[in-house]
């Protein structure tokens, strides 16, 4: 039903939508000092807005907002349409507190008193 429509109308309502969902998304690529909005995000990979998107592969940061998400190594495999498809080779989430190098039992105390 949408390709009965005119070419202006279908190219305004697509800049519509990436207009809408970019003010919803927050989730942000971050290279280096650059940062691009992420399109679309799934388990293996994301999308970038093609005329915008580097060339890059690598290691790169995601965020959410001012969230640091996960780290990952990335590599660009394909351009489809208008977007620029990276998948993970590697994909980290991001702690806030250090790894433990031991197991903590469930029903350990918070603290002791004394």
């Amino acid at each position: 039903m949408i390709f009965d429509l005119p070419e202006e109308v279908r190219k305004g309502l697509e800049e519509a939508r990436k207009r809408d969902y970019k003010k919803r998304n927050r989730l942000r690529l971050v290279v280096e000092d650059e940062m691009f909005h992420i399109e679309r995000f799934w388990e293996d990979g994301f999308a970038l807005d093609a005329e915008t998107a580097p060339h890059v592969r690598g290691f790169v940061d995601i965020f959410d907002g001012g969230k640091h998400l996960y780290q990952c190594l990335i590599v660009c495999s394909s351009l489809e349409g208008r977007e620029r498809i990276y998948t993970f080779k590697r994909q980290t989430a991001v702690s806030d507190t250090p790894p433990l190098d031991f197991a903590r039992d469930p029903d350990a105390p918070v603290a002791l008193l004394r």
